[in-house]
């Protein structure tokens, strides 16, 4: 599945990806956040709860993957995006690998993430996602690479 045919929903979508991250810092965890796309209405959001909730396993991308897994059929999923703030950890990557959502569209990469936490992911979203769910990015990349920059790593 590619991403939505107009430039304004695309956007649209990452914009509320990223105000989900901004919503996460703000609430003291870490800045990152995640939106579920089907035929350009957002069917699911969340937001990075890893510190407030004091469970690792609360990222967003992780936590949609498994909340939709738990709401939809593999073949909804199928017709899904994931717009999300940051590309996937390998963590999260892993778990979608379970969903099978059409795609995944990051606004800022791991390799620039590196620049603000001082920390190099060992493996890139795509490369897990391989073969699964197409990966698209970045989008936004000004206003995603703005959020983490604000950030105190």
């Amino acid at each position: 599945m590619s991403p939505p045919d107009t430039e304004r929903s695309h956007e649209a979508h990452m914009t509320e990806a990223i105000e989900l991250a901004r919503e996460a810092a703000d609430r003291g965890d870490d800045p990152f956040g995640s939106v579920l796309v089907r035929d350009d209405t957002i069917v699911m959001r969340e937001s990075n709860r890893e510190h407030t909730e004091s469970d690792i396993r609360r990222h967003p991308e992780l936590h949609l993957a498994y909340r939709a897994c738990q709401a939809y059929s593999p073949q909804e999923r199928a017709m899904m995006a994931m717009y999300t703030s940051t590309e996937p950890c390998p963590m999260c990557a892993g778990g979608m690998t379970t969903a099978h959502f059409g795609s995944v569209i990051y606004s800022v990469g791991t390799d620039e993430l590196a620049q603000f936490t001082g920390s190099q992911s060992p493996v890139r979203a795509e490369d897990i996602l391989s073969g699964v769910t197409e990966v698209h990015g970045p989008v936004l990349n000004d206003d995603g690479r703005r959020i983490h920059q604000e950030f105190d790593w």
